[in-house]
């Protein structure tokens, strides 16, 4: 995304002022949620208006993700999701929290939708509880973004299902057709910083 400054030519130091924060999601990982958490902190000190999040990611951990979403939702400012490249998994539930209006994704970029995976090997009984763990995962996130969007509950559970539970990959124009995208561009964030002196 190209961010253009403009400043006032009143303004002599615009070196003093702080920079907007755009932030950039390339993981779902602990790390990358505590990183997340402080530059969302960070934008809302700044001025800007919105906070811009930029996703290329093949995805991650779901628990990553929970933070990542728990701070978007906990935003005092909109937030505008970007996908440059690609959002897969985690990083397509997550660009689906954008507020509505800013879900903007590059014409060329790809998103991809499946189910929550088990990673834990060990005794059945373990197996079985981290089956359990990720469908009832798999439901919440899938239902949050089919509210996000605007559609029922069950709707992209029922697209996957539908698929026989394999990767699903949508395209810019597939994206918007399911109201996942709002807009097919990526936006430019222009900084204009003035000066206003009054006398009384």
């Amino acid at each position: 995304m190209k961010t253009t400054k403009t400043f006032s030519s009143l303004l002599k130091e615009p070196g003093l002022l702080v920079d907007p924060v755009v932030v950039r999601v390339n993981d779902f990982t602990n790390k990358a949620a505590k990183d997340f958490q402080i530059a969302m902190n960070k934008a809302h000190n700044t001025g800007q208006p919105v906070i811009p999040v930029i996703i290329d990611s093949y995805g991650g951990q779901v628990y990553s993700l929970m933070s990542m979403i728990s701070c978007v939702r906990h935003a005092e400012l909109p937030v505008a999701t970007i996908i440059e490249g690609k959002a897969m998994s985690c990083g397509a539930i997550l660009f689906s929290f954008g507020t509505e209006g800013m879900r903007f994704m590059d014409p060329d970029a790809t998103i991809m939708i499946h189910d929550v995976s088990s990673m834990v090997w060990g005794k059945v009984t373990e197996l079985q509880a981290d089956t359990a763990e990720a469908e009832r995962l798999n439901q919440k996130v899938y239902r949050m973004m089919a509210v996000n969007c605007g559609k029922k509950e069950d709707y992209f559970l029922e697209h996957v299902h539908e698929r026989g539970h394999a990767d699903w990959f949508l395209d810019a124009a597939e994206a918007k057709k399911h109201n996942l995208a709002n807009q097919i561009r990526v936006p430019k964030f222009n900084v204009t910083a003035n000066v206003k002196i009054e006398f009384e």
